[in-house]
């Protein structure tokens, strides 16, 4: 069994994708090919934004919109802390100051109370200025974008979307990567849309920023390629990555969003009778999940430790996201910690993420399913 089964995916795209690679080959437009201008044009009107400028990888992408706002030294960004290391590790590249707020216990996502408290403090201590949330679309669920807004409105911050893993997501009909004034995503082989390697794009319907993206994403270049304009780095989406991309794209639209979602309604309705012993993912009305990950919560870590074990002995892979806090990662011991985050320290003992995704047969969900409730009895 796979945690996410790339291999089964593929067989069914195999002609699709083996066509895709071939026609890159054949045509020799390794770099820069049309078919990244083609995948750029598809998600961007998937998403709903008027600019999609894709890059090397994730984490790239929002170093990229951190650049194109000038956020710098001196400069608090505030970011959830659990969550993957790359939302501060990026704040800390451009010399800024990550401010860690802690997440909702339903939704993993930012808690917009604890958002506002950090805001006030930081203010009140007068020694950072605030400039930007970065929320995040945790396990496939946007944050609560109507209310994060807000809150950066009042206190004239801007937002950034780290939608890494909510490609597909959607809160009152609106996408993921169409909210704040710059979002992000990944292409990692294990997100909703992933490819063979890594990728990544920003998305944003500023047209002055869009052609500074276009820019530093190839050496900071002109109007052609050796003209330098600006100091950039070489971040392109290989044309391979793009024409992949654009077949399971269309597998992502057809059919794949909706199977994914049918395998956590699965979930969710065989362990109703275990919510005394552990909590499934909670999707609140008018949110819709990409589900790249189906993460339960248990009573403490010694539970959690023995479920793991329990299923590996089963053979049904699973995984810990995330073990750590982003507080506590020895990377930012030298941070001063502005709110304490009891959430986040609970989650990172007792989360455990199940298979899941949309080529998932009937007789592996259950098989799952009867492994946990063997596990509690």
């Amino acid at each position: 069994m796979q945690f996410r089964d790339l291999k089964k995916q593929y067989e069914v795209l195999k002609l699709s994708i083996d066509a895709a690679i071939h026609d890159v080959i054949v045509n020799t437009s390794f770099i820069s090919g049309p078919q990244v201008a083609e995948l750029e044009r598809q998600l961007a009107a998937y998403v709903g934004r008027k600019h999609c400028i894709t890059c090397g990888n994730g984490t790239d992408a929002l170093s990229m919109a951190l650049m194109a706002w000038g956020i710098k030294e001196g400069d608090a960004v505030f970011v959830p802390d659990f969550t993957f290391f790359a939302t501060g590790e990026v704040v800390s590249f451009e010399g800024a100051t990550p401010i860690f707020v802690d997440v909702d216990e339903d939704t993993f996502n930012m808690d917009v109370e604890k958002l506002e408290e950090a805001i006030k403090v930081v203010l009140e201590e007068g020694k950072l200025v605030p400039k930007l949330v970065i929320p995040v679309d945790l396990f496939g669920l946007p944050a609560d974008y109507e209310k994060i807004e807000a809150v950066a409105k009042k206190y004239d911050l801007k937002v950034l979307e780290d939608g890494a893993q909510g490609f597909g997501g959607s809160l009152n009909g609106k996408r993921s990567c169409a909210f704040g004034e710059i979002s992000t995503t990944s292409f990692f082989p294990a997100k909703p849309l992933g490819c063979y390697g890594d990728g990544g794009a920003v998305f944003t319907d500023d047209d002055e920023i869009s052609e500074y993206l276009k820019s530093i994403r190839v050496h900071g270049k002109g109007s052609h390629k050796y003209e330098n304009i600006r100091i950039g780095w070489n971040s392109r989406l290989d044309t391979l990555q793009a024409a992949i991309l654009l077949s399971k794209l269309k597998a992502f639209q057809d059919y794949e969003l909706e199977k994914v979602n049918k395998v956590a309604e699965n979930y969710e309705t065989s362990f109703r009778e275990l919510q005394h012993v552990m909590k499934t993912p909670a999707i609140p009305e008018s949110f819709y999940s990409s589900w790249a990950q189906y993460t339960i919560q248990v009573k403490d870590r010694e539970i959690r430790d023995r479920l793991q074990n329990f299923l590996k002995e089963r053979e049904i892979p699973t995984m810990i996201y995330y073990p750590i806090p982003m507080h506590r990662q020895k990377a930012f011991e030298g941070n001063k910690l502005y709110q304490l985050c009891p959430v986040t320290d609970k989650l990172c003992e007792t989360v455990l993420s199940l298979p899941i995704h949309p080529y998932m047969e009937l007789e592996e969900q259950n098989y799952i399913i009867d492994s946990v409730k063997e596990f509690f009895g």
